[in-house]
C-alpha cells in the first residue's frame, strides 16, 4: 500500500503495533534489540552493526526497509532471508487479527520481523526505523541502545519542514536511560537531542565530536581508513566493502556505537569490528550502496534520492576517474524534485526513465523539470530500457551512474 501511495498510507501512530504484538505476547521483549533511525545512512549502519554482531558469535536479527528484490531482504538473521513458509504462515495466522486491525503493510511487517526474531529465538536484534522515529511502527521496542545517524530533508510532508521538527520526529526513539549514539552533530539540530536525552536521563554521545578517521584511500574493491579517539589510533587500517565516501560518517557512527555495547557487556572482540567491516555486503546482503553493476563501461548504482544523499553520491562520481558521465534517473512524484535536480552536472548526458509503480514521476515530466536546469538526455519508458540505451551510447572509460530513487535501483540491480 505504501508502494502505490506513498505518504497517504501511514499510519501515525504505533497502536496497531501494539495490537498485533500483544496476542502474539510481545515477541519484541524476548531478545536484545538496538533502534537505528536518521535520514540517510540508517540502512548502511544498520547493517554494518548486524555484521559485527553476527561475527561477535551472536545470533543477529536484522529488520531494514524497503526491499530492493525480495520482500524478505526486509527481515535476516544471520544474514539469511527468513524463510518463505514463515510468512505464508505468519499472514494467514493473522488474517482474522489484520482484517480487524486494518493495519498498513508497514505494521504488519514490523510485527511479522519481531515474532520471526522471537520464534528463532535471536540474541539480538538491530531494527532500523522506517519513517522518522516517535510514531513509527517499530517505537514500541525498549532497546539496549538507540543511533541517530543524522537529519536532513526527506519525507517533510510528514516529518516538518524544519531541520528541528524532522530532528524532534527522529529523537523520538530515544527511552528513559537507554543511551543514545547520534552519528553527526549539527549545529540546527544538535540542542533537539540534548534537550530530549537530558529529559530522558539517557546517556548522549555525538560520534563525529568523539571520533575521527584518517590515513583514507581506496585499495582494489575495499575503502580503508583508521579510527582515532583524540591522537589514539583505535582501529588501524579499517578496511570496508561499502566504498562510499559516505559511509565514512556511517563508520564513525557504528564504532561510537560498539564502544557503548561493550560498556553493556555486549562481548565485541576487535577481530569481529574488522571482520563485520570488511564484509558487510557479503554477510548481510546489503546491496544498492555505491554498487558496481558491471565494469568497462563502469556501471554504479546509489540508492541516495534526497538532496543530501544525492551530494554524497556527486562527491563519489567525483572521485571516481572517468571520460564522460551518463546519468540514468527516475524519481518518485512525492519527493523534492527540484533540489536534487540542481544538484546535478549539466555535463552529463541524461537517461530519463520511470520505475514500474503508480508513485513513480513519469519520465517525461521529469526531463521537462531537469531542462530548467540545463540537463539534457531522453525519454525512456523503463528503467532496463534506459540502462541499455546507455551501456550502449558509453565508452568503455565512461562512468554510468543510476540513481534517483530506491526503485530505480531495484529494477537496475
Amino acid at each position: 500500500m505504501f508502494t502505490r501511495l506513498g505518504a497517504a498510507a501511514i499510519k501515525k501512530d504505533v497502536d496497531n503495533t501494539i495490537l498485533l504484538c500483544e496476542p502474539l505476547g510481545n515477541p519484541q521483549l524476548k531478545y536484545k534489540t538496538i533502534h537505528v533511525a536518521g535520514t540517510n545512512g540508517k540502512g548502511s549502519t544498520s547493517h554494518m552493526l548486524a555484521a559485527i554482531l553476527q561475527k561477535a558469535g551472536y545470533k543477529t536479527g536484522l529488520y531494514t526497509s524497503p526491499h530492493l528484490k525480495d520482500f524478505r531482504e526486509r527481515i535476516r538473521i544471520n544474514g539469511e532471508m527468513m524463510t518463505e513458509s514463515f510468512v505464508v504462515d505468519f499472514t494467514a495466522n493473522q488474517r482474522e487479527q489484520i482484517e480487524t486491525i486494518n493495519p498498513s503493510f508497514f505494521e504488519v511487517t514490523v510485527a511479522m520481523a519481531f515474532e520471526y526474531f522471537a520464534t528463532e529465538q535471536v540474541d539480538v536484534a538491530v531494527i532500523e526505523v522506517g519513517l522518522g522515529g516517535r510514531l513509527d511502527s517499530t517505537n514500541i521496542i525498549t532497546p539496549e541502545l538507540s543511533v541517530i545517524t543524522n537529519i536532513s530533508f526527506d519525507h517533510m510532508n510528514v516529518l516538518g519542514n524544519t531541520l528541528q521538527e524532522i530532528a524532534y520526529e527522529k529523537a523520538g526513539i530515544i527511552k528513559k536511560g537507554i543511551p543514545v549514539v547520534i552519528g553527526e552533530k549539527q549545529e540546527e539540530c544538535a540542542l533537539v537531542f540534548i534537550s530530549k536525552a537530558a529529559e530522558m536521563s539517557s546517556n548522549l554521545l555525538f560520534a563525529s565530536t568523539e571520533l575521527h578517521v584518517a590515513d583514507t584511500c581506496k585499495d582494489g574493491t575495499q575503502l580503508v581508513t583508521s579510527v582515532y579517539k583524540n591522537d589514539n589510533c583505535i582501529f588501524r587500517d579499517v578496511k570496508l566493502d561499502l566504498t562510499g565516501s559516505y559511509q565514512l560518517k556511517n563508520l564513525l557512527t557504528v564504532i561510537q556505537s560498539i564502544i557503548v555495547l561493550r560498556e553493556s557487556r555486549f562481548n565485541i572482540a576487535d577481530e569481529a569490528v574488522y571482520d563485520g567491516l570488511a564484509g558487510t555486503a557479503e554477510i548481510t546482503g546489503l546491496q544498492g550502496r555505491w554498487q558496481t553493476l558491471s565494469q568497462h563501461p563502469l556501471v554504479i548504482c546509489d540508492t541516495g534520492h534526497n538532496t543530501a544523499g544525492i551530494r554524497e553520491v556527486l562527491q563519489n562520481i567525483q572521485a571516481t576517474p572517468y571520460k564522460h558521465l551518463h546519468i540514468v534517473i527516475g524519481m518518485l512524484k512525492d519527493k523534492d524534485v527540484t533540489s536534487v535536480l540542481r544538484l546535478l552536472p549539466a555535463t552529463a548526458t541524461y537517461y530519463f526513465c520511470q520505475p514500474g509503480l503508480e508513485r513513480a514521476l513519469p519520465a517525461a515530466d521529469l526531463a521537462q523539470q531537469a531542462e530548467k536546469f540545463g540537463l539534457n538526455g531522453k525519454i525512456f519508458d523503463t528503467v532496463a530500457l534506459a540502462l541499455d540505451t546507455a551501456k550502449h551510447h558509453a565508452d568503455p572509460d565512461d562512468l554510468i551512474f543510476v540513481g534517483g530513487s530506491t526503485f530505480v535501483v531495484a529494477e537496475a540491480i
